[in-house]
């Protein structure tokens, strides 16, 4: 393929130029030098790297745990498997996280569906402290 300008780039990754640009003042993608005419033009690379930024976030790696993984590119496999373990017990400790927040809402839900009395409320009485 041939190079893309920004606006290209954008279209065809669905994202916004911004976006690009965000990710050019992070450090994240580098910019290309600008000709003396006319615009800016992207190598193959940059929007390999765009994918892969992307699909990094959709896993839940913030921008800056992307940055460390692009930066280990060149290193042994065993930091970047230390980097996504890291990644993996953090994500199971939001899942039992929301577990116990599910299990306490499930439980407030079932006194409120028990409640005859109207002039209070379990959700209410339970959030006001003690």
């Amino acid at each position: 393929m041939s190079p893309r300008t920004i606006s290209k780039i954008a279209k065809e990754l669905e994202i916004n130029i911004e976006t690009i640009r965000f990710y050019e003042r992070k450090g994240l993608i580098d910019q290309p030098e600008k000709p003396a005419q006319g615009y800016r033009h992207y190598p193959d690379e940059t929007l390999d790297r765009i994918r892969f930024i992307k699909r990094a976030q959709e896993l839940g790696f913030t921008l800056d745990e992307i940055q460390n993984l692009l930066s280990l590119n060149d290193h042994p496999c065993g930091q970047v498997q230390a980097l996504a373990e890291y990644k993996l017990s953090a994500v199971k400790a939001k899942m039992a996280d929301l577990q116990r927040l599910d299990k306490a809402l499930e439980e407030l839900l079932s006194q409120c569906r028990r409640n005859d009395d109207d002039t209070h409320c379990p959700i209410i009485d339970s959030l006001q402290p003690k």
